[in-house]
Formats: structure tokens, C-alpha cells, sequence
């Protein structure tokens, strides 16, 4: 959680923590009571990072012409499954859906010319993981 957002929560869960009492506590007191309930709920970034599936998923060029070519890191073997979406989500390419090891992953596909210049998403799914890139297509 970024350290203001962090504040914003803290003053908040002190405010209503201190109108649900019905008596005023030190602010100190609430702060602490609120700090410790935060730090209950969240993780740290790090295990939230070694945790997932799909990491730094790059796509280039972009914008792209006949070619796409994506790196990520997959963080044990698992199906991938690589797609291309237009601006409403309907499935445009399908590039690939295929069991992958783990490690760094650079990949390079054709678009043979089935799309045409705009925006468009490359969606990149493993597990219940997806991360969604947008690229344009001159």
C-alpha cells in the first residue's frame, strides 16, 4: 500500500473508530489499533511479485506491422494461452495455447496480415492468472 494511501486509511479507520466508541480515545491509541488491523489485511509487494504466475509481460513492437513478439517470465511450467482481442474483447487471433516451462519466455507470431491498423489487446492467460497488454497495429 503506498504511504498515502496508507495515511488515508489510517485517518480514516481512526475516524470511525473514534465515532464508534461514543468516548474520545488518544489519537496515538486509534492509530496504533488501526495501523495493526492494515498490516493484518495486506501483504507485502514482494510475496504479492514471487507469488504470481505471469510476470513482466512485455509486447513489441508498438506499434506492430507483421509481426509480434512478446517476452514474460513464467515462474513454474503451466498451459499458456495468447490471444489477440479487439476494443470489445471479441477473440481477433488466436496466437498460441500450449504448455510452456518455466523461466523467460520470448515469443514471436506472425500476424499474416489478419489485422487491420487500430487498437487491439494481447491477453496472455495461465492458471486463473490474465494479463492484458494494448498494442496498435499500423
Amino acid at each position: 500500500m503506498t504511504g498515502f494511501r496508507k495515511k488515508i486509511a489510517l485517518f480514516t479507520l481512526a475516524s470511525i473508530t473514534m465515532l464508534g466508541v461514543g468516548k474520545a480515545m488518544p489519537i496515538h491509541t486509534v492509530l496504533e489499533k488501526a495501523n495493526m488491523t492494515l498490516h493484518a489485511f495486506s501483504m507485502p509487494n514482494s510475496d504479492q511479485e514471487s507469488e504470481k504466475l505471469i510476470n513482466n509481460v512485455k509486447v513489441f513492437y508498438n506499434p506492430v506491422a507483421e509481426q509480434i513478439t512478446l517476452n514474460f517470465t513464467l515462474s513454474q511450467q503451466n498451459t499458456v494461452v495468447i490471444k489477440v482481442m479487439d476494443a470489445l474483447g471479441n477473440e481477433v487471433l488466436n496466437l498460441m495455447n500450449g504448455r510452456l516451462d518455466a523461466g523467460l519466455q520470448s515469443l514471436s507470431f506472425d500476424t499474416d496480415g489478419k489485422l487491420t491498423a487500430g487498437f487491439y489487446f494481447v491477453r496472455v492467460s495461465s492458471g486463473t492468472e490474465t494479463v492484458v497488454k494494448r498494442i496498435s497495429v499500423r
